[in-house]
């Protein structure tokens, strides 16, 4: 069990990885804490945006939609593998998931099927919103994908987590598909590199 690491300590695990981050408003103290607690935290979960440019993107996880409040995530990573910092606390990212994988992400052990949306996996886990159209078209430039893996890279290093509390939004919820145009084993190779 973790507890979350505070705001400057996470801008600081991102920066010692050698990430270039924006500090976007007031990302340190924009949450969605009043919904419900936030920690103790098991992972980082990867989604991407459904979205094109990168100011539109970090205004759209920082404030989120009508129907669903930002943030959205944590750290919005642009196609130039910039992390943009938009809120830190609870964020609306993950939604609902499953329990079998939550306890393999506890485990760290290879992930089950994910057959239920019954756990609040807001409470869980770390949020990167990855700026892509989500079309397995849109390309991924490898700046981007070396950026992902540095940002959770970041986040474990501080937990003492390996690569495998990393899981995709697709990993988690029944019917989600992001992060589409690379695979979450890939990802975490990427990730286990870093770490080791």
């Amino acid at each position: 069990m973790s507890h979350p690491m505070s705001a400057s300590r996470f801008l600081h695990a991102l920066r010692d990885e050698g990430l270039t981050v924006v500090q976007v408003g007031d990302w340190s103290t924009h949450n969605r804490n009043h919904k419900g607690p936030w920690g103790p935290v098991h992972g980082v979960m990867i989604h991407h945006t459904v979205t094109r440019g990168t100011a539109h993107t970090v205004r759209i996880c920082r404030d989120g939609y009508e129907n669903l409040p930002g943030p959205l995530c944590h750290g919005v990573i642009a196609k130039n593998g910039t992390v943009h910092l938009v809120g830190y606390g609870r964020a609306n990212h993950a939604g609902l998931g499953d329990d079998e994988v939550l306890r393999a992400v506890v485990a760290e052990q290879g992930l089950p099927p994910d057959d239920e949306a019954t756990t609040d996996g807001n409470r869980y886990f770390y949020g990167f919103e990855c700026e892509n159209l989500g079309d397995g078209l849109d390309p991924w430039p490898k700046v981007q994908l070396e950026a992902i893996a540095k940002a959770a890279a970041a986040v474990c290093r501080v937990h003492g987590w390996t690569q495998r509390s990393v899981i995709g939004h697709r990993e988690w919820q029944p019917g989600k598909v992001d992060p589409r145009g690379f695979t979450m084993a890939s990802m975490r190779e990427r990730i286990a590199d870093r770490l080791h």
